[in-house]
C-alpha cells in the first residue's frame, strides 16, 4: 500500500467510515434484536471474507502470497477473537442500546495504550498513564457503580473493549512479521470459520424484508474497510484517527432518531473524558514517533 500525503481526504474518508460504521451497528442492532446474535454475525463475515479473498486475488502472487506466513497460529487467533468481540459488541447492542455501548467501547485507545507496555514491552510515561486514569474515571461515570441505578450489563461493552484492545495489541505484534495485507486476509478468513463453526447452529428463517437489511449490513461492512484501506492510504494513522470519534456521534443520532434512546448527562460527562483522554494519548504517539 503505497501512502499519499493528503490529509483532508484521509479525514473525509474517515468520517465517511465512521458515518458508514453507525449505519451498521444500527443495522446489527435491528436484525440481532429479532435473530440470534451468532447468525447475523455469521452472514456478516461470509461477507467480509469474501471481500478479503477478492483483494488477495488482485494482488500480486494472488491467495498463496497474501496469506503466507510464519506466525499462523497468531494470526487465526486474532481473527478468532476479533469475530468474538463482534458478537459480544452486536449483543450490546441489542441489551444497552447504541449510545450507551459505544459510549464505554470507545476506551478501547486508552487500554490499548495501558496494555502495550507489558504486552508488546513499549514505553507507557506518567502523562499517558495520567490519560488513562482521565479515561478510566469517565467510564466510571457512564457506569456509575454503587448507584442504584447502575445496570451490571454495561460492563458487556467495556469487555468488548477490552477484546478489541487485545487484538490491536495482537495486530501490532503480527504486523512485526507479516504485512497488513496477510493480517486482513486472516482477519476475514479465520473470523469468517470460526462464525460458520458456531452460527449454523443457531441458524433461524429469516423473512424477506430482512435480508434486505442483511444485504445492506454485509455491503456496509465491505464499504467500510474499503473506506479505511482508502484513508490510511491518503493519511498517517495519527492524522486521521482522531476523527474516528465521530463514530460515537453518528451512532448517538442514531439511537435517538431511530431507536428510542436517550442521551444520559452521566454518558455525556464520561464519553467526553474518554474522548479527551484518548485524544491527548494519540497526541503524545504522534509527537513520539
Amino acid at each position: 500500500m503505497t501512502q499519499q500525503n493528503n490529509i483532508r481526504a484521509g479525514i473525509a474518508l474517515m468520517i465517511a467510515a465512521t458515518v458508514v460504521f453507525a449505519l451498521q451497528d444500527g443495522i446489527s442492532r435491528h436484525l440481532a434484536g429479532a435473530y440470534n446474535t451468532y447468525m447475523v454475525v455469521m452472514i456478516r463475515y461470509w461477507f467480509f471474507a469474501a471481500f478479503v479473498v477478492t483483494l488477495a486475488l488482485r494482488t500480486t502472487g494472488g491467495i498463496r502470497a497474501t496469506a503466507h506466513t510464519s506466525q499462523l497460529g497468531l494470526q487465526i487467533a486474532r481473527g478468532v477473537l476479533l469475530a468474538t468481540e463482534v458478537c459480544v459488541a452486536v449483543y450490546a447492542f441489542t441489551i444497552l442500546g447504541l449510545i450507551e455501548s459505544q459510549a464505554v467501547f470507545i476506551c478501547y485507545p486508552l487500554l490499548i495504550a495501558a496494555l502495550s507496555g507489558p504486552v508488546l514491552g513499549e514505553k507507557v510515561g506518567w502523562r499517558r498513564w495520567a490519560a488513562i486514569g482521565v479515561g478510566c474515571v469517565g467510564v466510571l461515570i457512564i457506569l456509575q457503580p454503587g448507584v442504584g441505578v447502575f445496570n451490571p450489563w454495561a460492563v458487556i461493552p467495556l469487555i468488548s473493549a477490552l477484546m478489541f484492545a487485545v487484538y490491536g495489541l495482537l495486530t501490532r505484534y503480527a504486523a512485526r512479521r507479516d504485512s497488513a495485507a496477510t493480517s486482513f486476509f486472516w482477519t476475514g478468513v479465520a473470523g469468517a470459520a470460526a462464525m460458520t463453526v458456531v452460527g449454523v447452529w443457531f441458524w433461524e428463517p429469516m423473512q424477506i424484508h430482512d435480508w434486505g437489511w442483511m444485504g445492506l449490513l454485509c455491503v456496509s461492512g465491505v464499504l467500510g474497510h474499503w473506506l479505511l484501506i482508502k484513508c490510511y492510504e491518503m493519511a498517517e494513522a495519527s492524522a486521521v484517527q482522531p476523527f474516528a470519534y465521530f463514530h460515537l456521534m453518528w451512532s448517538a443520532i442514531l439511537g435517538i432518531t431511530v431507536f428510542g434512546e436517550t442521551l444520559r448527562p452521566a454518558v455525556i460527562v464520561g464519553a467526553g473524558l474518554v474522548i479527551a483522554a484518548g485524544l491527548f494519548t494519540l497526541w503524545r504517539e504522534r509527537r513520539q514517533g
